[in-house]
């Protein structure tokens, strides 16, 4: 089922037993992050401080903290759902008679169906504070995760820009530093979407309206967090995720959209050419971003519901609440990566490498240095071009299966001929570069070498050394019979 607004989706966690509610105040300064990284261990339930110490409004956290809880967010069983629902609707194949044309134009008719629509009157506009009268600080129980951040982040807000000249909208999801009671800072990183409206602004030398959104629909917040091609509309991906049409409302006073079922809403503009110090942050690496000059919104308009729930994040080393997000990226699009690299089969993002330092791919090997042409391919696919380590493996192996992948990457491998070193973009946030932005490069070859690889040895590659299904079926089958487990 898709999760109309944030409520049902915490009513729904509630009834499967899988929210705690936390009545004893509690502190957004780093008591908080202590108490989640405990649950995150334990692979526990989502919480709900009802009481935070800082704020008006209970604070919501871990909400996405399994991979469970994040296909319950996008009413699936399993991630991988809806990765198969993106590959039939990407499949290319010519309809073959009378039924084969029926789906071929239901497909078309599921992306038809779920544009965002616009509403006159909203939830989120039930209360509105404007100017002098708004102190953030006050009102939203931000966090303070680690001992040296710069301040209260109020992370999982969803970002509302538009291009200056052709008015495509963007929804992205930044961190943001609370400056001071009306002052957000927007950590706009040089790889996105929203940099290059502010960019384009700033040249104009004209302002920018921007919208953030907090606590929206699950499918709506997810939808601002996947590395969506610049020219496909986050709204229309929602509204694919959760099977409806995703209603938007016109803000009070900057010219943007934003969900109308979502909890809080800051409205405010950019000025061009103004920038204020941003971080430190301990961030996903698990290490502290240094301090950098970052545009800033000043909020004129703060609407809301009148019930709000405030909805953040802690990230930090992983294992957080950010890995299952990751996750579902990795799973929802592998359809479309195959369409760019049709010789995959299967890939994984290790959560140990914060989904840009590596990437295991298991690829249909069929000519000399294939792996090779796999991993220049990935190095030009959209943001994994910011990979900096790529494992490929035979088809054969589960790349989810850390060990297989390992014994292969240990044992396959001549560090002479099998390895390929370059030179490419990495993340904003990666502090292993010795320069910004730019980096090393490593393709690892894992896979079993042709002879037409250069691979002389006698016999050939060897084959693996592994029992027949028959004779391991026959023993359990045995062992069944006798009452062993």
């Amino acid at each position: 089922m898709a999760f109309s607004d944030l409520q049902a989706f915490v009513a729904a966690l509630e009834r499967d037993g899988d929210l705690a509610r936390v009545a004893a105040p509690v502190d957004p300064d780093l008591e908080v992050t202590a108490i989640v990284q405990r649950v995150l261990r334990e692979h526990g339930p989502a919480l709900l401080f009802e009481n935070p110490t800082r704020g008006r409004m209970p604070l919501l956290i871990n909400a996405f903290g399994t991979q469970r809880r994040m296909a319950r967010a996008l009413g699936v069983q399993s991630l991988d759902e809806i990765g198969d629902q993106l590959g039939a609707l990407l499949r290319p194949e010519l309809p073959k008679g009378i039924g084969g044309l029926r789906d071929a134009l239901g497909k078309v008719g599921q992306l038809r169906a779920v544009p965002p629509r616009r509403v006159a009157a909203a939830p989120c506009q039930e209360v509105v504070v404007r100017g002098a009268d708004i102190d953030l600080a006050a009102l939203l129980p931000g966090v303070k995760s680690w001992p040296d951040d710069g301040g209260v982040f109020l992370n999982l807000g969803l970002t509302h820009t538009r291009h200056p000249e052709t008015g495509a909208r963007n929804l992205g999801m930044y961190r943001l530093q609370l400056q001071d009671e009306r002052t957000v800072s927007l950590h706009w990183q040089i790889h996105k979407d929203s940099t290059s409206h502010a960019a384009v602004a700033e040249r104009r030398g004209e302002r920018l309206p921007v919208a953030i959104a907090f606590g929206c629909p699950p499918a709506v917040t997810y939808a601002a967090s996947a590395p969506l091609p610049a020219d496909i509309d986050e709204y229309l991906f929602a509204g694919f995720l959760q099977r409806e049409r995703v209603d938007l409302v016109d803000c009070l006073d900057v010219p943007l959209q934003v969900p109308a079922a979502a909890q809080v809403v800051l409205e405010g503009w950019v000025e061009p050419g103004q920038r204020l110090p941003e971080g430190p942050f301990g961030d996903h690496t698990g290490f502290y971003t240094p301090v950098e000059p970052f545009p800033f919104v000043r909020v004129g308009t703060v609407t809301m519901r009148t019930d709000p729930i405030y909805q953040t994040i802690v990230v930090g080393r992983p294992p957080q609440e950010d890995g299952p997000i990751g996750k579902a990226t990795e799973r929802i699009f592998l359809p479309l990566i195959r369409t760019m690299i049709p010789e995959i089969v299967d890939y994984d993002l290790p959560e140990a490498g914060v989904f840009h330092n590596c990437v295991i791919v298991s690829i249909d090997k069929r000519f000399p240095k294939h792996a090779q042409k796999v991993m220049n391919a990935i190095w030009g696919a959209g943001l994994l071009s910011l990979s900096k380590l790529i494992v490929v493996v035979d088809a054969d192996c589960d790349v989810h299966d850390y060990a297989e992948v390992a014994w292969r990457a240990f044992g396959n491998v001549d560090y002479a001929h099998d390895v390929l070193h370059g030179v490419g973009p990495v993340d904003h946030l990666d502090h292993g570069s010795y320069e910004q932005f730019f980096g090393g490069k490593l393709g690892v070859d894992a896979t079993g070498k042709l002879p037409t690889e250069g691979y002389r040895r006698a016999g050939g590659w060897p084959a693996q050394a592994v029992l027949p299904p028959a004779t391991v079926e026959g023993v359990e089958r045995r062992w069944r019979e006798y009452g062993i487990s």
